[in-house]
């Protein structure tokens, strides 16, 4: 993902990888479906969760290029640890010893992280450069987990935790060497403030750190407050960042720090502190932490799964439950505000951040209609406040405009929300910002507005000499103009309901009928040749994004009916769906002019041109379904939910929490082809049961009888005791409390 950052960081760096195993998990019970699986000071949910699933990742290949953060659902403030240093590939699973904590705000190693620090506890001599001080531990024997990391520092034979808040943490450490312990806090840049308190035993500094997507003003604020106070306090330089070394005196084996962030102020910090903190014990933190997590994790419940089901199934919510972070604090009256990333002014209201809409539109927005409408709501409500700050909604927020991706998938977010009847966002700023993204000229090379939009209005599709990514382009803002009619319907707008209906057809404008492909077109109508050919299927990059035509020729969720009649009709279509999986992976690296990481784990997967690790073909499997062949539909979901996916590592970026929702609604037995329409294809369940529990204390119950790995078929289905014979399934329906009953086979 993230194609222009990608660019960029092509042009500056050449990263040495290791592709190295994770280390075997601690084992797991036997799997009971109606017992509890106690975990010490942990609730019977958390406790499956691997938050290193996923981090095994290089420059070069991924298995997810997720870190392992602690942290509370959407928490604004990232715990993770660090092993080695001036790399956005912070953390490797493979390596013995660690340089320290790290408060991150980074959603993939493509963006790089912003406001971020990093607290090392140390004793003796040690020097504050990062290799200098490292240790070695044991992740075998620590507990690193989504509400504690715990381990030993060997080096300075010293236990140490990191209990996480909303958006502080508790670290603490404690050694049996008869010696006093310090903190290394290290601080990115050359010159940030760093102010002790000694009376008080706090110490403030702010790390402005950032790779772009925000204002000139932008810092993030530290409070830390020590239990006891300070020997002596000092700042060393080392390259690229300062250190602050704080030493305690001999009477004081343990340490306890109490860290709050803010990115308002300072006093805002503080107060962050002392009502998330307080003075509570780690304990305590630590047990309300896992109470927040199986309450989230707990929203689904399956029955009948495997132990390493179980364990995928439940590290994927967690995953999904990370991003959007949190970017909105409490101020003295306990409301809302926050910085905003938009025009540098402390702002009222909620807002979040760090989401990348062309990766999350297509699964994960509706995994949260259904499972967290009420959480959906609120991160809908702030993308509507970052319009109302910027003047323009944004395309990847993070935090604030960045250009990244194609499209305007916002659009995508908003008609599935109010087609749903998802409540808790303003409807008519959201329609006043999106008809404004998809009418007039913005600047996408700052973050906001439509790529080309004087063309695509002019010619009805975005040439190829003249935008990159033109047929991507041009198929995301067809897509996007469908989704923005359906909410000029629902609003009354009918006048503009009918101009965007129009447009979402201009799909058509780069179908080429006598390749049966998407192709790119030039300004005068003629169509864009290939390298190796007049038309190369194989060539990856522009006119397509991070994929070539195989992977792009299905992308009109909103008219599948066309797509289908424009390729031949059902037997056809479903014919070149089995053919793309059947290809050998091949790829011609085209304007890229070298490997990239989505080439080589498509070349590792082993379904042909059907590259599931990468988003923009995660619909097409349930295609079957529309062209009659909803067997197929069912025997490739279930043969992608068990080879692609596994408790220690996904096939590609998981890109916050698009890929995990994907394994979640497709073990579910359902999947959004065109978010904006309220429905689900149906697919082929994962488990015999499964209860995803509705924010109105209803229920959705999921049954699969005769469910194992030899049945992925589906023979019948049943909704609330009627025979159901489609092959979709309405949200309204599922997201009122239902019962949905299939009856599986092994034979089609």
């Amino acid at each position: 993902m993230f194609e222009s950052s990608r660019r960029n960081f092509l042009k500056a760096t050449s990263l040495a990888a290791l592709s190295v195993a994770l280390p075997e998990g601690d084992a797991l019970p036997a799997d009971n479906p109606d017992a509890a699986q106690a975990a010490p000071e942990a609730g019977d949910l958390v406790s499956l969760v691997n938050i290193l699933q996923g981090t095994d990742s290089t420059y070069y290949f991924s298995r997810g290029n997720t870190l392992p953060i602690a942290a509370l659902p959407f928490g604004m403030a990232h715990w993770t640890l660090q092993s080695r240093a001036n790399t956005p590939w912070m953390f490797q699973p493979a390596d013995r010893r660690i340089q320290g904590f790290r408060c991150t705000h980074q959603l993939s190693p493509w963006l790089s992280d912003y406001g971020h620090a990093l607290f090392m506890p140390f004793c003796g001599d040690a020097k504050p450069d990062a290799d200098a001080r490292s240790s070695s531990y044991r992740p075998e024997d620590s507990t690193l987990a989504p509400h504690s990391l715990r381990l030993k520092l060997l080096r300075y034979e010293a236990d140490v935790e990191l209990v996480p808040t909303e958006r502080c943490c508790l670290l603490t450490a404690a050694n049996s060497l008869g010696v006093p312990l310090g903190l290394f806090i290290e601080i990115p840049g050359a010159s940030p403030d760093i102010s002790p308190d000694p009376d008080k035993s706090i110490l403030r500094f702010e790390s402005r750190a950032n790779a772009g997507g925000v204002p000139e003003n932008f810092a993030a604020y530290y409070v830390v407050k020590f239990a006891q106070p300070w020997d002596t306090f000092d700042v060393k330089e080392i390259k690229g960042a300062r250190v602050a070394v704080v030493r305690f005196k001999a009477a004081h084996q343990s340490i306890e720090a109490r860290i709050g962030t803010s990115f308002i102020s300072f006093d805002q910090a503080r107060r962050n502190l002392d009502l998330e903190l307080g003075t509570r014990s780690p304990a305590e933190l630590r047990a309300r932490a896992a109470e927040v997590w199986d309450q989230h994790l707990g929203r689904i419940e399956i029955g009948g799964a495997t132990p390493d089901q179980r364990r995928t199934f439940y590290s994927c919510l967690y995953r999904a439950l990370l991003f959007p972070r949190t970017f909105h604090e409490p101020d003295e009256q306990g409301k809302p505000h926050h910085y905003s990333a938009w025009n540098g002014k402390a702002e009222a209201g909620v807002m979040y951040a760090d989401h990348g809409y062309w990766d999350v539109y297509r699964a994960w927005y509706p995994f949260m209609t259904l499972v967290f409408p009420e959480r959906l709501g609120e991160i809908l409500q702030a993308w509507v406040n970052a319009y109302r700050e910027g003047g323009w909604m944004p395309q990847f927020p993070a935090p604030g405009y960045r250009a990244c991706m194609s499209g305007s998938l916002i659009d995508s977010l908003f008609a599935d929300a109010i087609m749903k009847d998802i409540p808790g966002f303003d409807r008519e700023a959201a329609y006043e910002g999106l008809r404004k993204y998809a009418t007039q000229p913005g600047n996408p090379d700052k973050g906001y507005g439509r790529q080309g939009i004087e063309y695509y209005l002019k010619l009805n599709y975005l040439p190829a000499d003249k935008v990159d990514q033109s047929v991507a382009e041009t198929a995301d803002a067809a897509y996007g103009d469908f989704c923005i009619a359906q909410i000029a319907a629902k609003l009354g707008k009918q006048q503009d309901a009918a101009m965007f209906l129009r447009r979402s057809e201009n799909w058509r404008n780069i179908f080429d009928p006598q390749t049966g492909f998407f192709r790119g077109r030039n300004e005068d109508g003629s169509w864009l040749q290939s390298q190796l050919a007049p038309f190369d299927p194989y060539q990856w990059g522009s006119p397509y994004e991070e994929g070539a035509a195989w992977q792009h020729r299905w992308n009109v969720p909103h008219n599948v009916p066309g797509l289908i009649a424009a390729i031949g009709g059902d037997s056809a279509f479903a014919g070149d769906l089995d053919k793309m999986l059947a290809l050998p992976p091949i790829f011609h690296v085209g304007v890229y002019g070298q490997e990239i990481h989505e080439m080589s784990e498509m070349a590792a997967l082993p379904f042909g041109q059907y590259m599931h690790n990468n988003q923009p073909v995660h619909q097409v499997l349930y295609l079957f379904a529309a062209a009659g062949r909803p067997d197929r539909t069912q025997f490739w979901v279930r043969r992608v939910l068990n080879e692609a996916y596994s408790p220690s590592n996904f096939c590609g970026d998981e890109d916050t929490g698009s890929m995990a929702a994907w394994y979640i609604l497709s073990a579910l037995g359902f999947y959004p082809v065109c978010p904006g329409k309220p429905e689900y294809t149906l697919g082929s369940p994962l488990f015999p049961r499964a209860t995803v529990h509705l924010a109105d204390g209803k229920a959705l119950e999921i049954e699969a009888s005769g469910n194992s790995p030899d049945t992925p078929y589906v023979k019948a289905v049943a909704l609330n005791g009627t025979e159901h014979t489609g092959t979709v399934v309405d949200h309204r329906t599922l997201s009122q409390g239902a019962h949905l009953r299939f009856k599986m086979s092994n034979s089609a």
